[in-house]
This record gives C-alpha cells, sequence and structure tokens, in this order.
C-alpha cells in the first residue's frame, strides 16, 4: 500500500472560505479509521453526548502518554478517528514515547468559563484534566486570551471548519423559495415581525414562525447567530463595530421573540425535533428553522440528531423530514475550530511535546481526508468533500456565497452584553421534589436536598429583575395557597432585587418535612398555573426535579400526558407552557419525565449522576 501524502498546511489561526466543490464516495481507508476510532470510544468513553458531560469514567492505562483534549461535542467522533490515524502517523512516529489522545466532550463557553476563573479544572479525577483544547470558533480562545491570559491559551491553529446555517424542514424552506430563492435572516425577521407568522406566506395552518438559537454564552452557534443579525441590521459584510451591535438593537430584539427557548447545545433541540418528526407530528409544530453549525445538519439528516458517538453496530434511522441548509443572503460566519496546547500548570513537557505533535498532524493531508467523513470542510482545497455534503442530505457543497469575518473581541463582547438584555423575556416556576429519598448523599458531602437547593440557588443570577420567577417544593403531608402537598416559597412574579430572600427561602427546605412523591399531580397543578399566567412573547416554563417515583398522585401519568399536551395538539402555541423535568439520580423515573417533556415540547435533562446537579442546572437554565 502506498505511503499516504503528506503535504502540510500552514499552521495558522486564520482559514480560507473557499469551498472544495468535488465530491467523491469515502475510501475503503477511511472506513478502517471509522472503525478503529468507534473502538477507541468505547474503550476510553469519548463521547459527543451533552455539553458538560467531562466528568464521567476514566481512562484506561495503556503505558503512554494521556492528551486529554477538551473539545465541543460535535467534533467527539471526528477527534476519536483522529486519534486512531495519529497513532500510526510519522508524526507520532518521531516521539520518544507513544501517546494517546483522548477526547472528552466540554462546550465551548462551559471551557471558556474554567479556563478563565484562575483554577483548577473542576474534574476531581486529574487524568481527565485536558492537555489540549479545540473550542468550536477561535473566538473563545480570544475571550480567555483577554480575559485571563494569553499565554494560557498557547498557540491555537484552526484545521478545519463549518459554516452556521439555518435548518429548515424542507416543506417549510419550500414555502420560502428554497432552493432557487435566496432567503435572509431579515426574511425571518419579517416573519417573526407578522402577527400572521406563516400565514403571509400563505401557511395559515403552521401558526406562528418559531426559531430556535443555543444560549452565546455558551455555546459557538448561539454567539454566531447574534452576530449574523447584526451584520445583516448594519448592512455589513466586514467591519462589525460595537456602534454596529447598538443600532442593531431593536432588530435583534424582534428576531429574539421568535425564539421558542434558548439552550446550551443544538442537540436537544434536534433530538426533540427528530422525535416530534419521527412520531408523525412533523416540525411545524415546534420549531421553523434552527440555528446550527452545518455538520449538524449533517449528521441530523443522517439520524443523528445529538451528534452522539455512534458505536458499533448502530443503526441510525435518518427522519421523516430531513432539514434543509439555508445559507443567509446576507453572509455566514464559519465555526473555524482551533486546536491548541494549553500551558496551564497541570500540563507536563512531555504531554506538550506530544500535544504539539498531534496538532502538527491535523494539518496533514492524511488527517485532512478523514474530515469530511464527520461533515466537517477541510482546510486542505484539494481534498474532496465526498458524498456527505450533497443536497441529498440538505447541504450545498458551495454556499455560503458570502462569509462574514470574525469580530474583535470588543465587538463580541458587546453583542453578548446586548443579548442579555434584549433577549426574550421568561417566566419561570422551579418545582423541586423534597421527599425524603432526598436525604440521600451523592458522595461529595452533600445530600440530594443540598444539591438541588444550591443548582436553584446558582440559577438565580442568570434572570434579569424583569423576569418572573417562582419556587415550590412539594412532598405529601404538607399544604399551601397552591394546593394540597405543595409548599409555596415564592408566588412567579418579578425577580426584582429579591435574590437573597429567595436563597433564604431555599435554604429553609433543609427543615422541610420529607414524605412521598406526588410527582404527577404537582406537576399538573404547577401546569394550570403557569397556563393560566402564561404571555404571547414570553418564555413560559416549568422546571421539575424529582429524584423517584410517583408514589402518591391521583393523577395517573396517561392522564396528565393528555392534559398538558392539549394545547399542543390543537394548535394553541400563542403561549405554550413547556416544561423542563431534571432527573435527579439513579431512581428518578427518566421514562415518565422523558414524556412529560415531550409532550410540551420542553426537554429532559438527566442527573442520574448527582454530583452532577450543579451542571445540569446551569445546562437548564441556560433555556430562559
Amino acid at each position: 500500500m502506498p505511503a499516504p501524502r503528506r503535504r502540510v498546511l500552514a499552521a495558522s489561526s486564520s482559514f480560507s472560505p473557499e469551498r472544495v466543490r468535488t465530491p467523491v464516495r469515502r475510501s475503503a481507508a477511511g472506513a478502517g479509521i471509522l472503525i478503529a476510532a468507534l473502538a477507541l470510544s468505547a474503550c476510553f468513553g469519548g463521547g459527543g453526548t451533552e455539553g458538560g458531560d467531562f466528568g464521567d469514567g476514566d481512562f484506561a492505562d495503556d503505558g503512554c502518554t494521556s492528551v486529554v483534549v477538551a473539545t465541543s461535542s460535535e467534533k467527539v467522533n471526528m477527534l476519536d478517528a483522529l486519534a486512531a490515524a495519529f497513532k500510526e502517523s510519522p508524526e507520532h512516529e518521531a516521539l520518544d514515547e507513544c501517546a494517546t489522545v483522548r477526547p472528552i466532550n466540554v462546550s465551548s463557553g462551559d471551557a471558556t468559563r474554567f479556563l478563565t476563573s484562575g483554577q483548577d479544572w473542576p474534574d476531581e479525577n486529574p487524568r481527565r484534566w485536558p492537555v489540549m483544547w479545540s473550542p468550536a470558533s477561535t473566538v473563545w480562545t480570544e475571550r480567555v486570551a483577554a480575559a485571563a491570559s494569553a499565554s494560557l491559551v498557547g498557540e491555537p491553529a484552526s484545521f478545519t471548519h463549518t459554516p452556521i446555517v439555518f435548518g429548515v424542514p424542507e416543506t417549510m424552506a419550500k414555502a420560502l423559495g428554497y432552493p432557487g430563492s435566496p432567503i435572509g435572516i431579515a426574511d425571518f425577521e419579517r416573519l417573526c415581525q407578522d402577527p400572521e407568522g406563516w400565514g403571509s406566506v400563505g401557511k395559515d395552518l403552521w401558526g406562528s414562525f418559531k426559531i430556535s438559537k443555543t444560549n452565546p454564552n455558551t455555546s459557538t452557534t448561539g454567539l454566531s447567530a447574534i452576530l449574523m443579525q447584526t451584520y445583516e441590521a448594519s448592512g455589513k459584510t466586514d467591519g462589525l463595530t460595537a456602534d454596529d451591535v447598538a443600532a442593531a438593537a431593536d432588530f435583534s430584539r424582534v428576531f429574539e421573540e421568535c425564539v421558542i427557548h434558548y439552550g446550551d447545545t443544538t442537540g436537544k433541540v434536534l433530538t426533540t425535533l427528530y422525535d416530534e418528526t419521527q412520531n408523525g407530528a412533523g416540525g411545524s409544530g415546534y420549531v421553523s428553522a434552527v440555528a446550527l453549525e452545518e455538520t449538524s445538519l449533517l449528521n441530523y439528516n443522517q439520524g443523528n440528531p445529538d451528534s452522539h458517538t455512534v458505536q458499533p453496530g448502530e443503526e441510525l434511522t435518518p427522519p421523516k423530514e430531513k432539514l434543509v441548509a439555508v445559507y443567509p443572503a446576507g453572509g455566514s460566519m464559519w465555526s473555524d475550530n482551533p486546536i491548541t496546547v494549553l500551558r496551564a500548570d497541570w500540563v507536563t513537557d512531555v504531554q506538550a511535546e506530544a500535544g504539539a505533535a498531534f496538532a502538527a498532524f491535523l494539518q496533514t493531508e492524511a488527517a485532512q481526508e478523514i474530515l469530511p467523513d464527520f461533515g466537517f470542510r477541510p482546510l486542505d482545497e484539494t481534498v474532496p468533500l465526498g458524498e456527505l455534503f450533497t443536497a441529498e442530505y440538505g447541504v450545498d457543497p458551495a454556499g455560503p456565497a458570502i462569509s462574514l469575518p470574525r469580530p474583535e473581541v470588543d465587538v463580541v463582547s458587546a453583542a453578548i452584553d446586548q443579548w442579555t438584555q434584549i433577549r426574550k423575556p421568561s417566566s419561570v416556576l422551579e418545582v423541586i421534589d423534597i421527599s425524603g429519598s432526598m436525604d440521600e448523599p451523592i458522595g461529595d458531602g452533600r445530600s440530594k436536598l443540598d444539591g438541588a437547593i444550591e443548582g436553584a440557588q446558582a440559577t438565580l443570577g442568570h434572570f434579569r429583575s424583569t423576569d418572573e420567577v417562582g419556587v415550590w417544593a412539594f412532598t405529601t403531608g404538607v399544604e399551601s395557597a397552591a394546593g394540597e402537598n405543595l409548599v409555596v416559597l415564592r408566588d412567579v412574579t418579578p425577580l426584582a432585587s429579591d435574590r437573597e430572600s429567595v436563597d433564604a427561602s431555599l435554604d429553609d427546605l433543609r427543615f422541610a418535612n420529607r414524605e412521598g412523591t406526588p410527582l404527577y399531580d404537582a406537576i399538573a397543578q404547577a401546569y394550570d398555573e403557569m397556563t393560566k399566567r402564561a404571555e404571547p412573547g414570553r418564555i413560559n416554563a416549568i422546571v421539575v426535579l424529582s429524584d423517584g417515583q410517583d408514589t402518591d398522585s391521583s393523577i395517573s401519568l396517561d392522564s396528565l400526558v393528555a392534559k398538558i399536551g392539549k394545547t399542543t395538539r390543537e394548535g394553541g402555541d400563542d403561549a405554550p407552557v413547556r416544561i423542563f423535568p431534571i432527573a435527579y439520580g439513579e431512581g428518578a423515573d427518566t421514562g415518565a419525565l422523558q414524556r412529560i417533556a415531550e409532550a410540551t415540547g420542553g426537554q429532559w435533562f438527566d442527573a442520574s449522576d448527582a454530583a452532577k446537579i450543579d451542571l445540569v442546572f446551569a445546562s437548564v437554565i441556560n433555556n430562559f
């Protein structure tokens, strides 16, 4: 077998926006690398699950230098494959001792927060502390350099890229003129502003125009989307300034009004859309357009909506209706996916040398040829894009027509600050299980109840003073104005300056009587309360935390699902109330909580590792 070609790309954090347009089929060699990567993933615990999953499991000691790479979820699969190929590369051969690259999933925003904190990596297992970091965009490395230390993030170099697009169900896209007519963010803004919604283009039955975007504080896609909005409002394709951000406030505010809810990753939104589509509901009832990376859209259309690591033998089922990529007429930003060796205290010289060798390998043609199999575009323009980058999978290999440059750090900061002020208002009721099982320890010196209280308290800083926040608790043997088995710690009212008093009320739960678990009754009563007060133009939501099975409700699960899903089924979407359950601990009824979330178009969150409840609460609250 001939040796692979070894042309090396320039190691630079900049990248060329031109695209390769010659599709080819995947090679047998690429398939072999993929199989090897999946085996590595199974051994080492890599996986493209949701953000913040960096503390799971441990790595087997194979006698080689361990090089942990903290990376955004959509790249875990690909980096597993690249890690396997690296073992056979000249770059690896040149090392004094063998090295094993081990990707772990940490969202770009979370990693930025951890690295700027000035503290150790927040994982009790030092073997999982990262030697390298590969966020989705250089925006994040620049923010760490500006907020903490430029030396900490080393010398980031892009090795692949993917454009930010809007994924639209194909039927809906055709109603907007796809694929013959260009579609821009301004077109979405007009649909948001028009009270007729889809009716303005002759599709009255589809209701209002609904957008899904992720939270720009934790997600590259969410951050890119608000910058693309600003570019659109300014009419510019480069040279964006902080003044442009300020001038775009009204335009962006209208755009935000279309958002169904925010999130920390697109994976949860895409999973909800996929499940509804497969169950015959289609996409129109849940969301009309999703801001996402092109690679996530490719994963969705293959039947992998959350971009998880596909295990050997796993079969993917494509959605009944694919998403098509709308490359906004005004231009798209790109996720340039840098990788860098961290200059943190915990990184040894041997690890740094091995990380530098892996980074150099990623620039070679042998590595670049692997990228298209995972839905990423290579920087090497001679590498064919392959069979995924076709209309069959909803993408245009020639798009986007216009590439928008990454603004300066001060402009990015101005956009995030503005979003905090103009984002869609929220009205959230937190409903917390305080049954007897919440006294169980979670392994870090806290009880389940301690973790729930502290997680809820940590969320309060997310809300603006004008956002509405309420807190209820439920168990048997208590009663309040809200009903039997409920304790009202705070009515759903504007938070204003009440954060300290809410903290104190949550602390009081430690002394409450804790008995049974009337979970379904508590949700039913909370739903009645929030439906009664729900308003259009606001995120109306219930966050419910439970660690066990329902034991004491008068309403059955089937009856509850019928009750809370009625508005969704009948198309009443002016002021929906969505439920976001947290399945807390190993005893939580994940099946029931998932059904409850799906019935309202909400999302459920897995906190089966109870010690991670703080991270899960942070993920939940990013939706608002």
